[in-house]
């Protein structure tokens, strides 16, 4: 019989645990703290738990952290980790480190449904929602976990299509029997599902990243498909019913494409958009794939629609492009075994 993994279980599941196994209600909380707390990895470590408990936790329960499969290292920095994923597709969780942060980049999905025209990920297919063990496993087991400082949940997948695993694994994140962080340290990105939009609004503090990448319907729809279902005026309408203001914040992604949604027209007409939302603009250059014949915009271009998006009221900055060379930038995670030559061993 396969173990059932604890990580990822929040203490009402954990009740349930303690209660097959005979334990008393409070022992939920005992398991959360060494799971989340104490980081152990086997249940023999959970030693205020009789021994006999943890005899009869394991016939049907482990504790779930796995490894990463492999490595592979930028020369900025960054660091890609291949994690198990779903038959047939494993998913990549990326480590960005900066002077005063160290942000990891979670996967929700093995592949996606979304079929965004420019990512890596949508072209591989739908192979499976990840479980918020899986998900919590990525923080926990990447070797730079404990200096972790932000999560953002921009990896493979649509988070809001996997809300029920993501929602799990957020009030892990932030609860004080979990890792006890600050909603502010963690942003979810999404193409702008609407109904799990408003569930992750209403349901979290945390912070938001929406995919426009274009202002005009029909161009929208013509490289992101969700735009038929999910309009990115009626995203923005939503949005504004919120405050992101005070307690959380919102960011507008914009990838960039030469002559096709960078223009100054393109520029006045996302600041209209977004205009009582008070949205972020982060501009990001487009990173080629196989089989795409769009082109990144020249960074001359880029420029001059930041200072337009800024001279319009809108504050918009250019991302730094982080872990091209080892295809972990923005649209480019595959979830394909990692080049040889990059392997290396899961210590650094």
């Amino acid at each position: 019989m396969e173990l059932i993994p604890l990580i990822g279980m929040t203490p009402g599941r954990l009740r349930e645990v303690a209660a097959e196994v005979g334990l008393k209600p409070f022992a939920a909380r005992q398991m959360a703290a060494w799971l989340y707390q104490r980081r152990v990895t086997d249940i023999d470590a959970m030693t205020d738990l009789s021994k006999a408990a943890r005899a009869r936790l394991k016939e049907k329960y482990c504790i779930g952290r796995t490894e990463p499969k492999a490595r592979a290292l930028s020369a900025d920095g960054t660091a890609k980790y291949l994690f198990e994923g779903a038959p047939g597709r494993d998913v990549e969780a990326v480590m960005i480190p900066e002077a005063d942060r160290a942000t990891l980049c979670v996967s929700s999905q093995a592949g996606c449904k979304m079929n965004c025209r420019f990512c890596m990920t949508g072209r591989q297919g739908f192979h499976g929602n990840l479980t918020a063990a899986q998900i919590i496993n990525q923080v926990l087991s990447v070797p730079e976990s404990e200096q972790l400082t932000n999560i953002v949940f921009m990896g493979m997948g649509e988070p809001t299509d996997n809300l029920d695993a993501v929602l799990a694994a957020i009030e892990i994140l932030t609860e004080p029997w979990g890792l006890a962080w600050s909603p502010k340290r963690i942003t979810v990105s999404t193409v702008g599902n609407m109904s799990g939009l408003r569930t992750l609004l209403d349901c979290t503090r945390v912070h938001i990243a929406v995919s426009v990448h274009s202002p005009f319907a029909a161009d929208r729809a013509a490289i992101m498909p969700v735009e038929r279902a999910c309009p990115v005026k009626d995203i923005m309408e939503l949005l504004r019913g919120y405050d992101f203001a005070h307690q959380r914040r919102l960011s507008v992604e914009y990838i960039m494409w030469r002559g096709l949604n960078d223009t100054p027209r393109h520029a006045d007409a996302l600041a209209r958009l977004i205009k009582g939302t008070d949205a972020r603009v982060n501009l990001i250059r487009f990173h080629a794939i196989p089989g795409v014949d769009m082109q990144p915009s020249v960074r001359g271009v880029m420029e001059s629609f930041r200072d337009r998006l800024n001279d319009a009221g809108v504050t918009a900055t250019i991302r730094a492009s982080r872990g091209e060379d080892i295809d972990a930038a923005c649209g480019m995670l595959a979830g394909k075994d990692l080049r040889p030559a990059d392997n290396q061993p899961n210590n650094p």
